[in-house]
Parts: structure tokens; sequence; C-alpha cells
């Protein structure tokens, strides 16, 4: 039997359940996230024998120093590797060289009609008639010449011992009967390619270096515009076409480059080759202008060392053959700095005179012949890149 005291209570607590129940579904977040917490959180484990675990090794010294040191030995072999593969790495640059120079030659024949396949065997076909007609026809003469050089030599060196101060040096030193002996006996070519089989090995090496050379650059040539397309696509979508712009304009300088240097190598050739047939030294002027024309494609210093070489054999002909080639190869020079040279380059290249002796003398440090000649359009390259992208940028700001 009920009681209204009793019944009084039991209301009473129906209605305080009913008033939290309502409290909870008016919130349900808290219980939610109670649920949440208790599911994700993992249950703890206390181990009196273990202790508790400490923080991760993600970030202790020892992790940094083992990737960092793992790192820092693979950059060594990395370095070590393309050190070790540097000789190819030149002959492919110089390959990629050449065929942007002949580049040019090839939009030549494509600009009056031809597909790019044919212009390119068309180049092809008269680079190899070139070469062809060069072996066959000049290098014998070169060699006789330069037979007739060594066989001279010892005369002209008779000439210098009467110097006074030339026989002071020889009776201390014995120059004189030093570069007599290498002369004749071959010494020197034993001395400096280590005997007659490391000279006739170095001989190899070159012809080998100048047929890998050939074949890179005629693939190149061939597969120019593909190798091209390939690289700009490296770049994002969005700046790709400023890229591609910006690489073929790079393409056509060092193209032009290559082409201007060989017009004005050829004029160095031709006007020494004149000038010796002219002056006297017709037994020797194929070899000489080779020899000119050959160094004249060198920045800065090779139009000189071409010169300093035939005047000294001029002297040791005939001092008034010496002094003829003196004043003509002053005046040529001369003509080339400041007519020949800008007049060709001006569309190719446009960099100051400063820049292209730093360019010069880096590049001949870094790489010797090869890094001189191709200092030039690489620093036109990186000027027109710093003007274009950098300063451009500098200059929104």
């Amino acid at each position: 039997m009920t009681t209204p005291g009793k019944a009084a209570r039991e209301a009473a607590d129906s209605a305080e359940q009913a008033e939290t129940a309502a409290e909870r579904t008016d919130d349900p977040s808290e219980d939610a996230g109670q649920e949440a917490t208790r599911e994700d959180t993992p249950p703890q484990v206390h181990s009196e024998h273990f202790g508790e675990p400490g923080a991760p090794l993600h970030h202790s010294p020892f992790h940094i120093g083992f990737f960092g040191a793992a790192g820092a030995v693979l950059a060594i072999w990395l370095g070590q590797q393309v050190q070790a593969i540097g000789s190819v790495l030149i002959l492919i640059v110089v390959s990629l060289f050449l065929a942007a120079g002949l580049n040019p030659l090839v939009e030549w024949f494509m600009r009056r009609g031809l597909r790019r396949s044919l212009s390119v065997l068309a180049v092809i076909v008269i680079v190899v008639a070139a070469l062809g007609l060069f072996v066959t026809a000049i290098v014998p003469v070169i060699s006789d010449q330069i037979a007739a050089l060594t066989k001279n030599a010892p005369e002209w060196l008779d000439e210098l011992q009467r110097n006074r101060r030339v026989q002071r040096w020889n009776e201390d030193y014995q120059l004189i009967d030093k570069i007599k002996d290498y002369i004749a006996n071959g010494g020197f070519a034993e001395k400096a390619f280590g005997g007659v089989l490391g000279f006739g090995l170095a001989v190899l090496g070159a012809l080998f270096n100048a047929f890998v050379i050939v074949v890179l650059t005629m693939y190149f040539l061939a597969s120019l515009p593909k190798t091209k397309a390939a690289i700009y696509r490296l770049a994002p979508a969005s700046r790709r076409d400023r890229v591609t712009k910006l690489g073929d304009q790079i393409v056509r300088n060092v193209g032009g480059y290559v082409s201007g240097a060989f017009i004005v190598a050829m004029c160095a050739g031709i006007s020494s080759l004149v000038f010796l047939f002219a002056v006297g030294l017709g037994k020797y002027a194929v070899a000489l202008a080779f020899v000119v024309a050959l160094l004249d494609v060198i920045p800065m210093i090779g139009a000189t060392i071409g010169a300093v070489i035939v005047t000294a054999i001029g002297f040791a002909t005939d001092p008034k053959i010496g002094l003829a080639c003196l004043v003509f190869y002053v005046i040529y020079q001369q003509l080339e700095n400041y007519a020949i040279y800008p007049r060709v380059m001006s569309k190719a290249v446009d960099i100051p005179g400063a820049v292209t002796v730093i360019a010069a003398l880096v590049g001949a440090a870094l790489l010797g012949v090869v890094g001189a000649l191709l200092a030039i359009p690489t620093a036109a390259a990186i000027m027109m890149l710093t003007k274009e992208v950098f300063i451009r940028r500098q200059d929104a700001r």
C-alpha cells in the first residue's frame, strides 16, 4: 500500500530523471565527445617492470646526425661519379654546342622549303664533305709544311745562339741544345705523351673523341626540336610558354655565336694565307694560316697566340718578314676587334667587354679551351635570364 509521502518522493524522482534526460537531449555533443574520447583513447597499460614509454626519436640528435651523415656520403659519392664521367660530359656538351651552332643552317634550308629531316641530311652531307675535303686536301699539305718547319727549326735556333744573352743562357742551362735534341730525335713528343706508344694512344684517343662528337652532333641536330620540347615540359604549365621563348632565344644565341666565331676564324685564316704568300712564307702558308684560324676561335688570347707563332717564324726566317708579320697582325687584330667581330656578333651575343673577359677567364680555368669556347654564350644566356626574370621581378615589387 502506497503512502502519500512515498508517492510524493517517487513523483519527485521521476521529475528529476525527466529533467536530466531533457538536458542530455538538448546537448548531445557532450555525450558524443565523451564517448568518442573513450573510444579513441587507447587503454593505458601501466607496467611496473618496464616503465613508461619515452618520446619518439624522430627529432633526436642521433636521428638527425645519422641521416645528415648519410646524405653527405651520398653527395660525395655522386660527385665522384660525375667527376669520373667528366670527359664524357664534356663530349656531350661540345656536341650540343655544335648542334646548336649548325641549327641556323638547318633552319635556312627549311626556309627554302625543305622538311627538317631533309635539311638535317643536307647539313650532315655538307659537314662530312667538308671534313673529307679537309682531310684529303689540306692535311697532307699541313703535314709537309710542319715537317719543313721541324727541319728548319735547328737553323733558327742557331740564329738565336748568335745573341749574347741567349748564348749566356745556353752556357748556363743548355736550353738551345735540349730544344734541338727534342726536335731532332722526337724527345719532346715522347716526354709529352709518354713515349711512342703513349703518343699513338693519344692520337687514337683524339680521333675517337672527334668521331664521338661528330656522331652525337648529328643525333642532337636531328632531334633538337624534340629534345627542347621534352626539356620545356619539365616547367610548370603556367610558365611553360615563357620558358619556351627564353630557351629558344638561348639556343639561337648559341647558334649565332658558333656561326659568328666560325666566320671570324675563317676571315683570320684566309687573310693570313694571302698575306703569308705575299710576304714570302709560301712554304708554310697553309699550315700557319690553319693554326691562326684554329686559335682564333679561342676568345681573347687565341688570335694573339697565333700572331706570335707566325711572327716568331717570320723573324727566324728573315727579320724583314718578321717585322712585316708584326705590323700586319697588329693592324689586323685592331680591325678584327673593332670592325669584324662586333659586326658579326651583334645579332648573336651582346655583352659588355668586361663580362667577356671575365667569362673567358673563368671558363678557361674550369674546363680549359672548351670552357673558354662555351664561356661567352653561357655568359650571354645568364645575362638574358637575369634581365628577363630577376630584374623584371624586382621592378614589379
